[in-house]
C-alpha cells in the first residue's frame, strides 16, 4: 500500500522501491538509521570511488570515522580556518587570480576559483598538504563521480562500463593512487614527528598540538591544528587501505560541495541585482568598503566593531560571521542551497519490513529515494512561489526598538535569521538524524566569509555567452554529478569594487 505522497517505483532488475515526496516520512527516514540504511543498493554502484568512507559506511566503521570528523570539526578549528587558513590562502591565490583577470579584462570561472579555494583549504586543514584543484587526481574524481552518478540511471552499467568504461576505470586508478598517497603522507609526517620528539627528550613534555589531539571526546580544543583529521583517521582505523578511502571521502565532501553552493549563490545573486544590493548593504554596514577602491575608506556603520587592519585589509573572525551580525547575507546563502542543492538526492534501503508514517509498507530491501532539488521547491512547504530566489523567506522582520519613544519616527526593520524555521524533513540540504552534516556549520562560516571578501572587493559581470544554458529559461545547468557542479563554470569579468 502506498501513501499519497509516496510513489512506486518499478523497474525491472532492480529492488522494489519508493520515491517519498512527505516532509513527515523523510524526517522518520533520516532519523531511523537502524531500519533504513544506505543498504547495498547504493554501495554497490558507489563503491568503485568511496569504498570504506563514511559516504558507504555503517555500523562501527562509520562510527570511528563519524567520531574523526566531529573532532576534526571542532570550534578551535574552525576559528584557524576563518582567521588564519582561509585569509592567507584567499590573499596568496585567490586574490591575484582575480586580480589578473581584472586587469587583463578576461573572463575568469568562478566555480574553478571556488573549486581551487575549497581544495586548498581542505587540504592544509585535514591532512596538511598542498593540493591542487588542477591535478590530475582533482580531474579524476570529477569524472569517477559523474560515471557513479551515471549508474544510477543505467540498470546495465555492468555491461555497459566493459565497453565504454575505460576512462572511468583510469580515473579510478588515479584517485586511488591519491589516496594511498595522503596516508603515506601523514604516516611519514608521524614517523619524523615522534622521532624528533624521542631525540629531543619530549615523550614527558609533550607539545600542546599532542596534548590536544588526546583529550577526551567533547573538549573543544580537541584535534587542534593542521593535519589532525588524517591523524585520527589513521589512530582509529588503522588499516592505510581504508584510511585511504575514509581520506577521500571527507575530502570530496569538503571541497566539491562548498564550492559549489558558493557559485550557485553568486550565480543567484548575479541574477537578482536588488538581492545583491542589500547583501553589499549589510556587508558595507559592518565591515566598511574596501580601502584600495574608489568607493573604500569607508568605516562600518557599526563603530563597536574593530574589523580593520593597519594595512587596509579587513580582518573577519567567526563572530562576525554569525547569522546574528549578517542575517541577509546568510539568507541569502540558505536560499540558494535551497534551490540548488548540493547533493540533489538521496538513496537509501530498509534492511527490515518498514511501515512509513503515512501508511506505506515496505519490504526489507525496499529502495527509498528523496530528491532535495524537488521538495525544496515543495509549494506546500514554501509557498507559492517557491521557484523563486527569495532571502526573506528566511528572515523575521521587526521594527521594533525599546529605546525609541512613542512618538518617534519608525526605525528601518531588523532582520533575524531562521534557519531553524523549516524542518529537517522539510529542507533536508544537510541531512538529519545520525547521519546529519558534520561540515555544516564550517560550510556556513567558509560561505559567509567568501561572500563579505569578494562582495566588499569585486565588482562582477557574469558572461552570458549563451553555452550550457537552458535554451527556453536562459537559466544556468547542472552538470551530471552525484553532486551538484554547474555546466560549463560560471564564468565573470570582475573589477575593483566601484570603477
Amino acid at each position: 500500500m502506498f501513501g499519497r505522497e509516496t510513489f512506486e517505483i518499478s523497474v525491472p532488475s532492480l529492488p522494489p522501491g519508493v520515491v517519498i515526496n512527505s516532509p513527515q516520512v523523510l524526517d522518520y527516514v533520516l532519523k531511523n538509521e537502524a531500519a533504513i540504511t544506505k543498504g547495498d543498493f547504493f554501495r554497490e554502484r558507489s563503491w568503485d570511488l568511496f569504498g570504506y568512507g563514511i559516504i558507504n559506511a555503517s555500523g562501527e566503521l562509520w562510527r570511528a570515522q563519524r567520531k574523526a570528523g566531529l573532532k576534526f570539526f571542532s570550534g578551535t578549528n574552525l576559528d584557524i580556518m576563518i582567521e588564519d587558513v582561509l585569509p592567507e590562502i584567499y590573499q596568496a591565490s585567490t586574490r591575484n587570480v582575480l586580480s589578473q583577470a581584472a586587469q587583463d579584462r578576461s573572463a575568469v570561472d568562478l566555480q574553478k576559483i571556488f573549486h581551487d579555494l575549497t581544495t586548498t583549504v581542505v587540504g592544509h586543514m585535514a591532512y596538511d598538504m598542498e593540493i591542487d584543484a588542477s591535478s590530475p587526481f582533482s580531474k579524476a574524481f570529477d569524472h569517477a563521480s559523474s560515471q557513479i552518478g551515471l549508474r544510477f540511471q543505467n540498470p546495465l552499467y555492468r555491461f555497459t562500463e566493459i565497453f565504454t568504461g575505460s576512462s572511468f576505470r583510469a580515473a579510478l586508478v588515479e584517485v586511488k593512487r591519491f589516496g594511498r598517497q595522503i596516508v603515506s603522507e601523514a604516516r611519514k609526517r608521524r614517523a619524523r614527528e615522534a622521532f624528533e620528539s624521542l631525540i629531543t627528550n619530549t615523550s614527558e613534555d609533550e607539545t600542546k598540538l599532542e596534548q590536544q589531539r588526546k583529550q577526551p571526546d567533547g573538549d573543544d580544543e580537541s584535534g587542534l591544528g593542521f593535519g589532525t583529521l588524517i591523524d585520527s583517521l589513521i589512530e582509529s582505523l588503522g588499516d592505510p587501505k581504508i584510511v585511504a578511502d575514509a581520506a577521500l571521502n571527507f575530502l570530496s565532501a569538503g571541497r566539491d560541495t562548498t564550492a559549489q553552493s558558493l557559485t550557485w549563490t553568486f550565480y543567484a545573486l548575479l541574477r537578482h541585482p536588488e538581492a545583491l544590493k542589500r547583501v553589499r548593504e549589510e556587508i558595507d554596514s559592518k565591515f566598511g568598503t574596501a580601502p584600495d577602491t574608489p568607493m573604500g575608506n569607508q568605516p562600518p556603520a557599526d563603530d563597536t566593531m574593530d574589523n580593520e587592519r593597519e594595512d587596509g585589509d579587513v580582518e573577519i573572525d567567526v563572530a562576525a560571521l554569525q547569522p546574528t551580525s549578517l542575517p541577509y547575507t546568510m539568507a541569502t546563502f540558505y536560499e540558494a542551497l535551497r534551490l540548488y542543492p548540493p547533493v540533489p538526492f538521496e538513496i537509501k534501503q530498509t534492511n527490515q519490513p518498514v511501515t512509513l508514517p503515512d501508511g506505506t509498507s515496505l519490504p526489507a530491501g525496499a529502495i527509498v529515494v528523496w530528491c532535495i532539488w524537488a521538495l525544496n521547491r515543495s509549494f506546500s512547504t514554501f509557498g507559492e512561489d517557491a521557484h523563486s530566489f527569495r532571502p526573506e523567506r528566511w528572515l523575521e522582520t521587526s521594527t521594533s526598538n525599546p529605546h525609541l519613544d512613542a512618538d518617534t519616527a519608525t526605525p528601518p526593520p531588523t532582520f533575524k535569521f531562521t534557519g531553524a524555521r523549516f524542518s529537517v524533513g522539510e529542507f533536508a540540504v544537510f541531512n538529519g538524524g545520525p547521519r546529519s552534516c558534520l561540515g555544516k556549520k564550517m560550510a556556513e562560516l567558509m560561505g559567509a566569509w567568501v561572500l563579505v571578501r569578494m562582495l566588499r572587493d569585486w565588482d562582477l559581470d557574469e558572461v552570458n555567452d549563451g553555452l550550457n544554458m537552458d535554451p527556453s529559461s536562459s537559466q544556468r545547468r547542472s552538470a551530471n554529478s552525484l553532486t551538484l557542479p554547474m555546466q560549463g563554470g560560471l564564468p565573470v569579468r570582475v573589477r575593483l569594487r566601484g570603477r
